[in-house]
């Protein structure tokens, strides 16, 4: 039987691949695409650090409110300086008005991939789901939700001879996704497989829906599986809202009881039944690691980063060398016009090099004093980040635990007002029946009348005890709050001050990078006008071959996105 082989269309090249975006990153490989934009391998061309760059989706850049929103978004993500999330290093817009974002490279699995494997051991499990709760625990107290945690939001990385170091990507970036002006009214937005019922209900997600995520991706370390499986979102979307999780254990025996609860717990359809806070869930976590047995799990070598580091820049001509040229070229255009009676054309190129070459050595000097004072700025902020987050982060654990302690001896209140009551009742009753009785029967209606008497008043001291210290914890986690906001306030005026720094000092790098990229595109075209001009003179081979020698010739073209 004959069979039909069909040649497959080459696949066109990505026109944005050698692009310099916003005068400082070039693009080197497209990395993927995604529902918000599509992500490349960049270099800074000046600090030659490798960084990953999301150019967010054409049919977004339109929309003129999405350039504030984004910027507000991964601002604020920044901001929360956790080392368990993705490091955002600019984010911006270029004068075409393409939005960008440029986040750290990271070599690493996603969680997804680890989970395709089946079960993780549970050290494993609790040690990934503690990681991802301590970088929320520090978002939330920053009033930052990330909106949509999933498996392929979270990066194992190697860090320190440390596996399994987790990073979560597109933090707070899923708010962009679900502006109601880019979707029909009604609209859910997310991933169904780890919505929390409040979301999939179309209301907006909180602190709390992140942490029924962090129930989703727990189950499914644990057991393999999602709790909520449907080829129909719809189906899926009601089972989230109203279908109560089976329990881990009913897929995987062996779990401990206390992994089992924390996870179900998190998967409660109504949030007040969820952990309080990050903080909460985070103090689980750790009793339930020393509860554990302390032997290390094993890591699979594939679940190591695979990923290859990115390879060294293209070679491109310094400005040494560009010195070095452009005096080999003089020389070889001395060589080929003895009587200095050079075409006009070679004469300028030649010059020009020569004046290329001698500002470009000036520009390289003060585009490296820019990108120090900018490194300085970025270390400043980073550090200031860090110490102010640390703070909230030390003060929002134990507003938690007051809080959580105010609750607990108020609910006591009111189980010993109840009790009290019914005390009450009882010796309203046990009042009417001493009335109506006499003689001899007075007596035990007149003990039990006593009893009932000393315990309302005792249940009452007793209960008004609790509602004093409720008060008290109730106080002190108030003041906890007023000063938490205070160092959240003390940390937006310095981000945006460091941020307003930032900016200007980009912009003259940029600026000044797009001079350099001039340069080199000038340089490029007249070495190719000397080079084919004098390639032909047998007195200029020696020098033209030492040229072609010493390093690849300059691009003739660099396309700049900004």
């Amino acid at each position: 039987m004959a069979t039909q082989t069909t040649t497959s269309p080459r696949p066109r090249k990505d026109p944005y691949l050698g692009r310099v975006v916003a005068g400082r990153y070039r693009l080197e490989t497209r990395l993927g695409e995604g529902g918000m934009g599509v992500v490349y391998r960049a270099r800074h061309v000046l600090i030659d650090r490798v960084v990953v760059l999301k150019l967010i989706r054409p049919d977004l850049r339109g929309e003129t409110h999405l350039r504030a929103w984004m910027l507000r978004e991964a601002r604020a993500a920044n901001r929360v300086d956790h080392a368990h999330i993705v490091d955002i290093y600019d984010v911006g817009e270029t004068e075409e008005g393409e939005l960008y974002l440029v986040m750290e490279y990271l070599m690493g699995v996603a969680l997804s991939q680890a989970i395709t494997k089946g079960p993780m051991a549970v050290p494993r499990a609790v040690d990934i789901l503690e990681q991802m709760t301590a970088a929320l625990a520090r978002a939330h107290d920053l009033g930052v939700v990330h909106r949509d945690l999933k498996a392929d939001n979270i990066m194992l990385t190697m860090r320190g001879g440390r596996h399994d170091f987790v990073k979560i990507l597109d933090f707070g970036l899923a708010a962009l996704a679900r502006d109601s002006r880019l979707a029909p009214k009604g609209a859910v937005f997310g991933t169904p497989e780890y919505m929390s019922p409040e979301q999939a209900r179309g209301e907006d997600a909180n602190a709390s829906s992140d942490l029924y995520a962090l129930g989703i991706l727990f189950f499914e370390m644990m057991t393999g599986q999602l709790p909520f499986r449907s080829s129909d979102r719809d189906t899926l979307l009601e089972m989230q809202r109203s279908a109560p999780s089976a329990s881990p254990r009913s897929l995987r025996p062996d779990l401990p009881q206390h992994a089992t609860d924390i996870c179900l717990r998190l998967l409660e359809k109504d949030p007040k039944k969820r952990f309080r806070d990050g903080h909460h869930l985070k103090e689980e976590l750790k009793a339930l690691q020393r509860s554990l047995p302390s032997t290390a799990w094993d890591v699979n070598d594939s679940d190591a980063p695979a990923m290859p580091p990115p390879p060294p820049p293209a070679p491109s001509p310094g400005v040494v060398e560009w010195s070095h040229r452009a005096a080999q070229f003089l020389r070889a255009t001395s060589r080929a016009y003895p009587n200095g009676r050079a075409p006009e054309a070679v004469q300028k190129a030649a010059e020009h090099i020569w004046d290329l070459a001698a500002r470009a050595a000036r520009l390289e000097g003060e585009l490296a004093s820019h990108s120090k004072k900018l490194e300085s700025i970025e270390r400043r902020g980073r550090a200031l980040r860090a110490e102010i987050g640390r703070k909230v982060e030390e003060l929002a654990g134990e507003e938690s635990r007051a809080s959580r302690e105010a609750a607990a001896q108020t609910e006591r209140a009111r189980e010993l007002e109840a009790e009290r009551t019914r005390a009450v009742e009882g010796l309203a009753t046990a009042t009417v029946r001493a009335k109506s009785a006499a003689g001899s029967a007075s007596g035990p209606i007149m003990r039990k009348l006593g009893t009932y008497e000393g315990r309302a008043d005792i249940l009452g001291r007793v209960r008004d005890d609790y509602l004093k210290r409720a008060t008290e914890r109730e106080a002190y986690a108030e003041g906890l709050r007023a000063q938490i906001d205070d160092l959240k306030k003390q940390l937006l005026r310095y981000s945006e001050a460091l941020e307003s720094d930032l900016a200007a000092g980009r912009d003259r790098i940029a600026t000044r990078v797009r001079e350099a990229l001039s340069y080199e595109q000038q340089f490029a075209k007249s070495s190719s006008l000397l080079v084919e001009h004098l390639r032909g003179r047998p007195e200029c081979r020696e020098l033209l071959k030492d040229i072609v020698e010493q390093g690849p010739r300059p691009k003739a073209e660099h396309p700049s996105g900004s």
